[in-house]
């Protein structure tokens, strides 16, 4: 069967690059862009093979192919990101009962709680040998080396991903690596599998489109291999969407706000699900969820909580708008992020009028895939919180975006990164006018422009055809 092999194929090729490629440096980017690239071609061959496997045993082989690639995917440590080595640290500076916010990894304060594979001594008075994953504390020739990305700023994560920090490094010593995350990460995107099958069952959808979350290389390698928390927000924010939409707006609002407290990203999934006023009762429910989440934090550590956050929006270019690859090319300086923060609006509002409050998910990926276009993020992981909502919508051209900012992210080059961005832009466009046909333009219209407002505009218009009569 082609789409067993496949799947076989592709978690081949994920394993084979978890252990052969080493860490993501300079040296060997093009080795993982190629990797990355032939990953992507045999997922999309395995996921077409699998329209034509009887439906009988769908679910089954993409819970199987899940677990497959899952375990692929945790064949090695992470690869192309340090960050789940700051997730480990601060759980482990809670399980001490400090909390994460208070100091920096660097704080000597803490020197009694690293560990011998984040804080490795250095090799002959130097981490040279040691890099690119490693790299030198700034303690002398006598010092440590450290595998945590800017330790002399605190933490910058949100109170519920520092809880789920805390919870997956309650259970194993100081001494467990990477492992423990790696496999909290595969657990959690087998759950928004099944939720994914479960939903589209639902639906009375093809239970295959799970595929395209299920063994994406994109959530082998950025929910797994290298255990962003991303992951958690997108799962709480599509079953917070699925609630809302189900009628279940207080539960909805729950998982909302927790989504928005496991990373501040999954906020922007609101607009889409507002179309009945019944749903608002999501906005209010979330806020308090939020804000009672950063309580024990705020108690602990006071207005410390933010973290390094406001520094990283700087650092990133967020400010002066000279992170946004498309938009700063037309409009450089401070006005591209005016720009890009009505672009946002504008999505907002077209996602809220035009979604169907029963299915928002197309609202879902025109907000979530706009506010990526606009903002154009470096790090594939952003991408995590796009991909259930291509499930649910079955607009699989969305998902050229989440390639395209995982080619960025392994290849830095800001001209190259633009033409990938345009070429994932081109293909929806393209895609969606083939698709859409003029009962669904008439129904966009209807539901942006108020029947009040029509009515008056054809009066108007035979008003001015009787008056040109002779």
């Amino acid at each position: 069967m082609i789409a067993v092999v496949g799947v076989l194929a592709l978690s081949g090729v994920i394993a084979v690059g978890v252990t052969h490629l080493g860490f993501l440096r300079s040296g060997h980017r093009l080795s993982f862009v190629t990797w990355t690239l032939i990953a992507w071609a045999v997922f999309v061959i395995a996921v077409l093979a699998l329209r034509w496997v009887p439906a009988r045993l769908v679910t089954i082989i993409v819970l199987g192919g899940a677990l497959v690639v899952g375990l692929a995917a945790l064949a090695g440590p992470p690869n192309t990101s340090t960050d789940s080595a700051r997730y480990a640290w601060d759980g482990i500076v809670q399980h001490a009962g400090i909390s994460p916010y208070a100091y920096t990894p660097q704080s000597e304060a803490l020197a009694h709680l690293r560990p011998d594979w984040l804080f490795p001594d250095k090799v002959g008075g130097t981490c040279t040998p040691l890099e690119p994953r490693y790299h030198g504390l700034g303690d002398g020739a006598d010092g440590h080396c450290v595998a945590i990305n800017r330790v002399d700023v605190p933490t910058i994560y949100p109170p519920l991903a520092e809880m789920w920090f805390a919870l997956v490094r309650a259970v194993v010593p100081a001494t467990a690596q990477y492992l423990p995350l790696q496999v909290a990460g595969l657990v959690v995107s087998l759950g928004v599998t099944v939720g994914l099958l479960v939903v589209l069952r639902r639906m009375g959808r093809p239970t295959w489109w799970a595929a395209l979350w299920a063994w994406s290389p994109l959530v082998a390698s950025e929910a797994v291999t290298n255990s962003h928390v991303d992951l958690l927000g997108a799962a709480l924010a599509t079953a917070g969407a699925v609630l809302v939409a189900f009628g279940r707006p207080v539960w909805g609002g729950i998982a909302l706000g927790a989504a928005t407290a496991a990373k501040l990203i999954p906020a922007i999934v609101y607009p889409p699900l507002l179309g009945r006023w019944r749903h608002w009762w999501a906005i209010p429910v979330g806020i308090a969820v939020f804000g009672l989440l950063y309580v024990p934090y705020v108690i602990s550590t006071g207005a410390k909580v933010l973290g390094y956050l406001p520094g990283y929006l700087s650092e990133e270019g967020y400010e002066d708008g000279s992170r946004f690859a498309l938009v700063s090319f037309v409009v450089p300086g401070d006005a591209a992020t005016v720009v890009v923060g009505l672009v946002v609006l504008v999505a907002a509002v077209l996602a809220w009028r035009l979604s169907d409050p029963a299915r928002p998910w197309s609202g879902e990926v025109l907000m979530i895939g706009v506010t990526f276009l606009a903002v154009t993020p470096r790090y594939p992981w952003y991408a995590l919180l796009l991909l259930p909502f291509v499930v649910l919508s079955g607009r699989w051209e969305w998902s050229s975006i989440g390639l395209a900012i995982t080619v960025r992210g392994l290849w830095v080059n800001a001209d190259a990164y633009r033409w990938w961005l345009l070429g994932a832009i081109a293909l929806i466009v393209v895609v969606t006018l083939v698709r859409t046909d003029r009962q669904d333009w008439l129904r966009w219209r209807d539901r942006l422009v108020p029947a009040r407002w029509r009515d008056r505009s054809v009066q108007e218009r035979r008003a001015r055809d009787v008056s040109s009569l002779p």
